[in-house]
């Protein structure tokens, strides 16, 4: 990410200010006397493990390039990385991934046990939507934007990609098959987080359009470098285990397409992505440094 500091470092720093924020105001027991401080900690340990904070980044660029602050849009990012949160929570457990490691760390049901793991993960996902709700915003902008997170994570979003990735582990998956998994396990929340920036700044459906494009591609590009880091990355520089889609016998676009092919269409899609955003002429050009660095990216 050097090409793009320090933008990119003022946007992490204010997200990460943001969600520490509002787990103390909306979740610390102190506040509220709930008596969840067993909760409130695995919720902060996912949140504040590390990570890109790719989805909320995009929501303030986008928020900032249809004509208002990103601090108009801080709400919405949060929560769409909240969502995020949990379900990296969920798709670690046993039930799911089985993974155990998470960003070079232990998976949070390692840590806290399977259990709360999961309280952990429904209480990210109910707290994002708190936050969505009660932010400074014209309710309408409110409501759209709850019924976009609503929709990307939901029964036709990723909990439908989820469940298809897992229909598909010993299953030879065809390529429709597998892009129709990652358009909603993966691109669903993207897409959501981009449009939230847009639905911030009471954007036109034309940058509405450009973003949902932009995020469509950019999404499949960065699965399909998912799927070759995969296979070329050790474990230590995913921060996870290397081979687990091998191990778990699932298809991906280097088993189906190999590898020179996928790293082919990562390029192919960047690109589309990145003419995508035409229709925000030269200020786009963070955005384009941001889909370029995702598509070369080593972990």
């Amino acid at each position: 990410m050097t090409a793009l500091e320090p933008r990119f470092s003022d946007y992490l720093a204010e997200i990460n200010a943001a969600l520490s924020d509002a787990l103390t105001r909306f979740g610390a027991a102190k506040n509220r006397s709930c008596g969840s401080d067993a909760v409130l900690e695995a919720m902060r340990y996912a949140i504040e493990n590390g990570g890109k904070r790719i989805r909320p980044i995009l929501t303030l660029v986008f928020c900032e390039l249809c004509g208002e602050s990103a601090q108009t849009a801080l709400p919405f990012a949060c929560a769409a990385e909240m969502v995020h949160s949990y379900s990296l929570i969920h798709d670690d457990l046993p039930c799911m991934d089985d993974d155990d490691m998470r960003r070079g760390k232990p998976a949070v049901h390692i840590q806290f046990g399977e259990a709360m793991a999961v309280l952990a993960g429904d209480a990210l996902l109910t707290l994002a939507f708190e936050l969505l709700l009660g932010a400074d915003a014209p309710p309408e902008r409110r409501v759209t934007a709850g019924q976009i997170l609503a929709n990307a994570s939901g029964f036709c979003g990723m909990i439908a990609g989820q469940a298809m990735d897992m229909q598909n582990e010993g299953e030879k998956a065809d390529l429709e098959t597998l892009e129709a998994t990652d358009a909603r396990k993966t691109g669903a929340l993207i897409g959501a987080a981009c449009d939230l920036g847009c639905i911030a700044a009471g954007a036109s459906d034309a940058q509405r359009g450009a973003a949902l494009a932009f995020a469509r591609d950019l999404g499949l590009a960065f699965q399909i470098q998912d799927d070759i880091l995969d296979v070329t990355a050790d474990s230590a520089t995913l921060g996870k285990p290397a081979g687990s889609d091998w191990a778990q016998d699932k298809s991906t676009y280097v088993s189906l397409l190999g590898l020179s092919d996928s790293r082919a269409q990562v390029q192919t899609l960047t690109a589309r992505a990145k003419q995508s955003l035409a229709v925000f002429g030269q200020n786009s050009a963070f955005l384009c440094a941001l889909a370029d660095a995702l598509c070369t990216r080593t972990n």
